[in-house]
């Protein structure tokens, strides 16, 4: 006999797709930057594939800010009901970054060197959308340092974080 589960215990699924991101970081070094994540946002580039993962709903992006903003699922839950720290991290470690990356000429990357995060209060489904500004404060010929602000739908601080990410040359096509 096969019995089915209903209720709040019921096992609930998510599937979602990607493209190689491999193939897609080959050919990011020939746009500037702020073009690379305009042409994410236009859906002429893929996003990565975290994106994905988070279910992040969209970004926006200028010169040294960008912004990505999710709406708060159950997947993103920790044992607590509550929006897992790792995924507030990741937006935070996101917004930043690509605030970065917004900076750099054609031919250059950047990878984070260090997120150091502040947990302000919990996020949960009833928080509404979450919004998350990353701005560059610095950014020198290796080193940039980023801020990042994660805020609810009533604009309430949720997290914030300090990045520091390293600027290099990519490796020619």
């Amino acid at each position: 006999m096969t019995q089915t589960q209903t209720g709040p215990a019921a096992a609930r699924t998510r599937t979602f797709s990607w493209t190689d991101p491999a193939a897609t970081a080959a050919t990011l070094g020939r746009r500037a930057g702020l073009e690379t994540i305009q042409a994410m946002i236009r859906g002429e580039v893929p996003a990565p594939p975290i994106m994905h993962t988070i279910g992040a709903d969209g970004m926006t992006a200028d010169e040294g800010r960008a912004r990505v903003t999710l709406t708060p699922q159950e997947f993103h839950y920790n044992p607590l009901g509550s929006v897992h720290g790792g995924v507030i991290s990741t937006l935070l470690d996101t917004a930043a970054g690509c605030a970065v990356h917004t900076t750099l000429p054609a031919g250059y990357g950047y990878t984070s060197l260090d997120l150091n995060v502040k947990f302000v209060r919990p996020a949960t489904v009833a928080s509404g959308l979450l919004t998350c500004e990353g701005v560059v404060v610095q950014r020198g010929r290796r080193v940039a340092l980023a801020e990042a602000r994660l805020t609810d739908a009533a604009g309430r601080l949720v997290a914030q974080a300090t990045s520091s990410c390293l600027v290099f040359e990519l490796p020619p096509a």
